[in-house]
Order: C-alpha cells, then sequence, then structure tokens
C-alpha cells in the first residue's frame, strides 16, 4: 500500500532542511506575532517565553494560569465524573463494615501509582488494602476469571480495579457471580455495553462529555479519593485518634503516573504534575526516594526524572520480575525495605534493557512498511515484557504506528504504538469486536492485545486497511518542530531557566526545541550504551551535546564523521553542574550536514 501525497501546500522547510540526518523535514513551529507581543506587554514576559505561549496557543487570559498552573482552579467535584458517587459510597460503606478490600491494578507505572494511591488512601483510614497485580506472563492485562475466584475464596467483599477493566466483560460477570462488588477506576477506551460492575467510573466512557478524557487513571484515582475522603468526612470517621489525611501529600504519585502514561499535560493534568512534582522535591515519598538514590539521580524532581529515571524502574517489575514491586515500593513507608525493593527493581531494569535491547535489533531487522502503512512485525521467543517499548521505538524509528506481537505456543501477545493522527486504541478494540482478538483494548496512542497465531495475518490486513485509511485523510511526513534558532553565544544558565517557566514538558505540551545553525562538530564520541557525545563550536564557542541512543542511526553517523563538516544541530537546553558550575548541555534530536558555512541562511543538503 502506498502512502498517498498531502494535498495541502508543503511548509517551507526550516534551514532548508529538506531531508535531515535522520530522515526528517524541519519545521518552524507556527506563531502568532500580535499575540506574542501583546503577551510579552500585558504579562511582562521576555520575548522568548511570550513567542512560545503564542505558538502553544496560550491566549492573553490564559497565561497566568498556563505559567503557573493552581490545582483549586482546575480540580472538578469529582461527582461530576458518573458513577463516582455510587463507587465513594460503596467504598465507604465496606470501610465502615471492616469488609475485605483489595485494589487489582495494572503492571504500568499508571496501575502501580494508582494502586500505591488507594493504599495509602486507605491505610490513613485504617484499613490495609489486599493488593493484587496480574503476572504479564501467566494472566496478561486486566482481570481475569481465575483472579476474581480467587479473590472470592479469600473473603474479599470489595475489588478496585484501577488502570483497567473497562472491557473486562467474562471476568466481571464471574465476580458478580461470586458475589464481588467490582469498582473500575480506568481511562481507556469503552464500548457502547459496558461489563457488570457496581460502578464504572472512566472519563472515555461513551456517555460521558470527554472534558477530562486526558486523564491518566491515577488521575481519576485522586478523584476518588478525594470523593471517599468527602464523604468519610461527612460520615464523622476521622477524629483525634484517626485523623484526616492530607491529600495534597499523595500527589507526587499522581504526577509520576500522569507523566509516564505520557497523557497530554494540559489542563488538569498540567496542574496535576506541577503541584505533584512540587511534592516530589519534598521527599517524604519513600519508595520514590528509595529509586532516586539507586539511580544515582540527584537532580531536580523534573518531568524528565519521573519519566526517564524514575518510570522505567517502576516499570521493570511488570516487564520482567514481578509485577506488583512498583506499587508496594510506592506504598511503603518502611525506608529500608524500599531501598530493598528499589534496588531490586534497578537489577530489574538492568536486565530489562538488555532483553529489549535483543528483541529491538531482530525486530529493526524483520520491520518493512513499503507495502504497510504501520510496522507490524512477530516473532516466537520474545520476552512480551518488552515489546512495548520496542513498538515506541519502532514508531520514532519508521514515523509510523507499530505493532509487535510475541508468539508463545498458540498465542501471540501484542503492544503498538501509534502517531497523532491514528487512533489506534479504537482500531484494536474493533478488531477484537470482529473475532481476531482474544482480548484487547488501550487508548489512541497506546494499545494491548492477545491474539491467535492463526489470526495473527488477518490481523495484520484489518489493522493495515483501518490504520490506511486513518493515514489517508491525513498523510504522514516525518518531520520535527522547532521553536526557533539560536545563536550559542546566547546560551546561558538564565535562558535555559527561562524556558522551565514553560514546563512540565510532556504530551500535549512540547519542549522547547531550537537549531543551531552551522556549527563545526571538533570532537564526537560514543558513551554509554549506544550515545554519541560532542563537542561543536559556533562562532568561537564552543558547546557540549549528546545524542541519546544514535550510535547506530544516521543521526550518530553525522555527528561521528570524521572531515568535522559544518552542520545544523536541533534539540532542547539543558543544565548540568560541572565542578560546581552550571553550564549549558544540547540534547541533540537531529542533525544536517551544510556545505559551507554562509551563515544561518545557508540551506542544509541532504545526508
Amino acid at each position: 500500500m502506498s502512502l498517498p501525497l498531502p494535498t495541502n501546500p508543503t511548509p517551507t522547510a526550516f534551514l532548508g532542511v529538506d531531508r535531515s540526518a535522520s530522515g526528517r523535514r524541519w519545521l518552524a513551529r507556527e506563531c502568532d506575532e500580535r499575540l506574542a507581543l501583546a503577551l510579552a506587554q500585558r504579562h511582562a514576559l521576555p520575548d522568548l517565553i511570550a513567542r512560545s505561549l503564542s505558538a502553544r496557543g496560550i491566549t492573553l487570559d490564559g497565561a497566568p494560569g498556563f505559567l503557573e498552573p493552581r490545582l483549586r482552579d482546575m480540580l472538578p467535584n469529582p461527582s461530576a465524573l458518573k458513577d463516582m458517587d455510587i463507587a465513594a459510597t460503596r467504598m465507604v460503606e465496606a470501610l465502615q463494615r471492616g469488609e475485605k478490600i483489595a485494589v487489582f491494578g495494572d503492571y504500568d507505572v499508571d496501575g502501580a501509582t494508582s494502586s500505591a494511591l488507594l493504599i495509602r488512601m486507605a491505610r490513613a483510614a485504617g484499613t490495609e488494602l489486599r493488593l493484587y497485580v496480574p503476572d504479564r506472563l501467566r494472566e496478561g492485562y486486566g482481570p481475569n476469571v481465575p483472579a476474581m475466584r480467587q479473590l472470592a475464596e479469600e473473603g474479599v467483599k470489595l475489588v478496585i480495579c484501577v488502570d483497567c477493566g473497562t472491557t473486562a466483560h467474562e471476568p466481571l460477570k464471574v465476580a458478580q457471580d461470586a458475589g464481588l462488588d467490582v469498582i473500575i477506576l480506568d481511562h481507556h477506551a469503552a464500548e457502547p455495553i459496558m461489563p457488570p460492575a457496581t460502578a464504572i467510573v472512566n472519563p472515555n466512557r461513551l456517555d460521558e462529555n470527554g472534558e477530562y478524557g486526558t486523564l491518566a487513571a491515577v488521575g481519576v484515582t485522586y478523584l476518588f479519593i478525594i470523593a471517599v475522603n468527602r464523604a468519610l468526612r461527612e460520615a464523622d470517621w476521622y477524629g483525634a485518634s484517626r485523623p484526616e489525611p492530607d491529600l495534597l501529600k499523595f500527589l507526587d504519585l499522581v504526577a509520576l503516573g500522569t507523566v509516564c502514561d505520557v497523557v497530554k499535560l494540559t489542563g488538569l493534568n498540567r496542574a496535576f504534575v506541577a503541584q505533584g512534582l512540587r511534592v516530589m522535591s519534598q521527599r517524604g515519598n519513600a519508595g520514590i526516594m528509595a529509586l532516586a538514590e539507586v539511580a544515582g539521580s540527584k537532580g531536580p524532581m523534573d518531568a524528565y526524572t519521573a519519566g526517564f529515571i524514575l518510570g522505567p524502574r517502576v516499570n521493570a517489575g511488570g516487564r520482567v520480575g514481578a509485577a506488583d514491586l512498583g506499587a508496594r515500593l510506592l506504598s511503603t513507608d518502611d525506608r529500608p525495605m524500599a531501598l530493598q525493593l528499589a534496588q531490586h527493581l534497578h537489577e530489574l531494569n538492568k536486565e530489562r534493557r538488555a532483553i529489549e535491547a535483543q528483541v529491538l535489533t531482530e525486530a529493526e531487522a524483520m520491520t518493512m512498511i513499503e507495502n504497510l502503512p504501520m510496522a507490524f512485525v512477530a516473532n516466537e521467543n520474545w520476552h512480551p515484557g518488552v515489546i512495548g517499548i520496542v513498538a515506541s521505538r519502532l514508531k520514532e524509528r519508521f514515523h509510523h504506528p507499530a505493532i509487535v506481537i510475541a508468539i508463545e505456543g498458540e498465542v501471540g501477545k501484542g503492544s503498538g504504538r501509534s502517531v497523532n493522527n491514528v487512533d489506534l486504541g479504537a482500531i484494536i478494540i474493533a478488531a477484537r469486536q470482529a473475532g481476531l482478538l482474544i482480548n484487547g483494548g488501550g487508548h489512541k496512542m497506546a494499545a494491548g492485545f492477545t491474539v491467535a497465531r492463526d489470526k495473527i495475518n488477518d490481523l495484520c490486513a484489518f489493522l493495515a486497511e483501518r490504520i490506511g485509511r486513518q493515514i489517508a485523510a491525513e498523510p504522514l511526513g516525518p518531520s520535527l518542530t522547532l521553536d526557533g534558532l539560536l545563536a550559542s553565544s546566547s546560551l546561558h544558565p538564565d535562558f535555559v531557566k527561562n524556558l522551565a517557566a514553560l514546563g512540565p514538558f510532556g504530551a500535549g505540551n512540547a519542549e522547547p526545541r531550537f537549531a543551531l545553525a552551522d556549527c563545526r562538530i571538533v570532537r564526537a564520541s560514543i558513551v554509554g550504551e549506544k550515545h554519541v557525545s560532542v563537542i561543536a563550536m559556533q562562532g568561537g564557542v564552543r558547546l557540549r551535546g549528546i545524542a541519546f541512543r544514535a550510535m547506530e542511526s544516521g543521526l550518530g553517523e553525522a555527528l561521528l564523521d570524521r572531515h568535522q563538516r559544518a552542520c545544523h544541530l536541533a534539540g532542547r537546553l539543558r543544565l548540568e553542574e560541572w565542578q560546581g558550575e552550571e553550564r549549558v548541555q544540547l540534547h541533540i534530536d537531529d542533525a544536517c550536514l551544510v556545505s559551507s558555512l554562509a551563515g544561518p541562511s545557508s540551506m542544509a543538503r541532504m545526508h
């Protein structure tokens, strides 16, 4: 299947870069110059900040709330979500009756933080919850029939499913028949007919208005504990011997889960993360601090630390170890136990990275997208715990949706990652409804499923048709959007600190990326695991940069070019400490070799 050419006029390439070292076209982020000027004047903002706000669609009235997101201004009444009051009432009844309650969590960071949030809140209310996290290899994703029966046999009366359960029809019917009440706190795509449950709190139910549809499950769970806490207060549950908990102290978990689930950091999510990172910086959660310690992270508790240092280690338990390790770590106040669990997760993360590297190498060699609108690979003996990460890497490399399936026996477990204009979760649900999947679900950017071996080819054809249809409506084209052109002489720590006012960065609020034109790489070396470290000169000014996982890519080859030709660099700015001083480093996302040092207007040639 050939991809159609876009019908809209092609925008001018930034710095003339039509095809960079990584195969992308550079584009300038559009900015309303009049709005930028008005923002700068009304709010006394630096020109750079005002232009960046304008480019992100922030209005004159919306700028203060964007730059200083306050939770009290954005937090809704939890009762605005359907079934929330029913769910809170049932939880309070269970606490008052002394019933045994279980939290059934997913094994990723969103699930672990949601589970830990419930455990901590229930502990403050005087009850310990039974934690159940399904084993990824034996049980797969979400509620399953044996687990529901086991919990019923243990005497559990109420099960709270977090980050899962919205499409678990059979397991929840079995739970109902076994006398279990089930509350679902989820955010994954729903279907017209929902499974039997006491309450299904999900902003992506089809009968919701979608206002809070971008929340991660941990955000939904936080609204739930607010509702429960309110109901307990009204029931005079708290007193001198049982003080009411400060729910703001739990926002570090909300920030961690929200960042790691790569939901849009706009609106309420932005407030959750901004406030949650401040709480995280107070270092009150023993598990989070232990994880940072074993990872050697001494920098600020920002979105980067949450997403790229803490998150992968929390995830490691669900991928290659014991699935409940992350939730146990994040819910404990025992520092020695926290250090022990964190060290275990740290070691599992090393194992995960080694497995991931092997699977990725094999998957890249198998990937062919000439006749498909996606990367689609399936193989025996791949570890199911790393296929989601591998799918993300394939998506980044080929700039198309990616599906990776690990086959064992007659069943394949699959994971997919999507691009902005393809709703992969809806397509996977459609495939399940068409009888092509044993189970499956997800959201727009990510999905998981189980498929019979003899259905894999049919599934590939189904996905190709559905994804191809969405791509035809809005054609893909690998590109990199840049916020402006900088001179290395203007880069100093204060400049980078000013940029931080636009954070936290993530999906829906891209971190500013800039280009530096006509640099010369004077030194380049391979460091760590396939990273390329460089020293570049521009106009006599020295700049340090690093390109992560670039060694075996076109980007790495361009940076390691021994002829020291001029190049344009593109990336994000970071502060690093060196011998007690702050200095600026460029995290290089892309580069393009140029033919001469003719200045910023020189045209980049194809690498």
